[in-house]
């Protein structure tokens, strides 16, 4: 940031007058707002101001909250404790969110409360400065930060400090006037070992612990048979399903609706159930049905995805390292059941008639209390 003009110094210098002066307990005065933004890209913004005033809905319309038919509201709210402000607070904050319109290159950015400071009541001559700790992320390289504040809320005098800079620049903001762009300093960008790490990690949760229809319907697959060969058909068919879905969904070509998809998953699920209780052999139409329910359980998978978010500048990268983790997760899966079940009993007499049956029926049963739990 450049060097301080003079005028800044001395709007800076009446900027402290007024955040240290007393102010009376009728007098409206500016938010006092101020933005610091960190090397590792998040900020925090420290709003100080009347907070009684904005809860009762007097803004700079009035010079004196007496002048406001509201008046007799805000007296109530001064009398509040420290404990019952901040809960009236806290209740406001949506409203409040809304009328603070943070911008990154002209993209707005909506920050998370983190703290409310409320004083406890003072003296009655004086108004109480209530502070809100607000926190974000700021975008990758060195985004054009802007503050604007909705002119209902009053007046805002805004100072920035950049992460790389210890001088702040000052703006006095009038009837809901954005602030001049101020240059800061964004989110590092991610290496890519990083994000693929985080994407497998993201695609492997998906499936376990989180994913138990996805389970089940891998589960459903390998209790056709512990031999290899068909076991290697029909996983890939999945795979390859999934991945098409996956993609053309993330990549905006592709989507359905979450009411459909998820009783479909459900129903895909009781259909390899069934199949396993009364076939004990790759059917040739199985590999084509798996495929088909590939298809279904991509959707699935994106909309998980689209929920997390992909990291633009890395699309394929944390495309792919999604689906690698996916992959990984059902494997797990196969290897846990063949370990616990198909290596020691898969050429047991029994083992269709003891294990199989039963838990292919159970899965069917999970499946059906999904479908219906879903289309309801």
């Amino acid at each position: 940031m450049s060097r301080l003009s003079p005028v800044a110094v001395l709007l800076l210098f009446f900027i402290s007058l007024v955040a240290l002066s007393p102010a009376g307990a009728h007098e409206i005065r500016p938010a006092i707002v101020t933005a610091e933004f960190q090397q590792s890209g998040d900020y925090t913004i420290e709003f100080s101001g009347n907070l009684e005033a904005l809860l009762a809905g007097i803004g700079s319309q009035h010079d004196d909250t007496d002048d406001s038919p509201l008046a007799q509201t805000y007296n109530q709210f001064r009398r509040l404790s420290s404990d019952a402000l901040t809960a009236r607070i806290k209740a406001f904050v949506p409203r409040f969110l809304d009328g603070v319109d943070i911008r990154f290159d002209d993209v707005r950015s909506r920050p998370r409360l983190e703290s409310v400071q409320a004083p406890p009541v003072g003296d009655a001559d004086l108004a109480r400065t209530t502070t809100l700790i607000l926190k974000g992320w700021t975008p990758p390289g060195a985004p054009l930060f802007t503050w604007r504040y909705d002119p209902a809320f009053g007046d805002s005098v805004l100072r920035v400090r950049r992460a790389d800079d210890d001088k702040m620049a000052a703006f006095w903001l009038k009837n809901g006037e954005r602030s001049p762009p101020v240059a800061v300093t964004g989110v590092p960008p991610p290496k890519m070992m990083d994000t693929a790490l985080r994407y497998i990690g993201v695609g492997f949760a998906h499936i376990l612990p989180l994913g138990l229809d996805h389970v089940l319907f891998v589960l459903g697959l390998f209790l056709l048979s512990t031999r290899l060969r068909p076991l290697v058909v029909q996983v890939t068919n999945f795979t390859i399903a999934h991945t098409i879905t996956l993609g053309l969904s993330m990549a905006g070509v592709l989507s359905l609706p979450a009411e459909l998809v998820e009783p479909l998953i459900a129903l895909s699920i009781v259909f390899i159930a069934l199949e396993n209780w009364f076939t004990d052999k790759l059917t040739p139409w199985r590999p084509y049905i798996v495929f088909g329910f590939g298809l279904v359980h991509g959707l699935g998978f994106a909309g998980v995805l689209r929920e997390l978010g992909l990291e633009q500048s890395d699309f394929l990268l944390s495309l792919v390292s999604f689906n690698v983790g996916v992959e990984l997760g059902q494997l797990a899966v196969i290897l846990a059941a063949y370990g616990l079940a198909g290596f020691w009993f898969g050429n047991k007499p029994w083992y269709r008639a003891v294990v199989v049956r039963p838990a292919s029926a159970l899965i069917a049963l999970a499946g059906l209390f999904w479908f219906v739990e879903r289309l309801i």
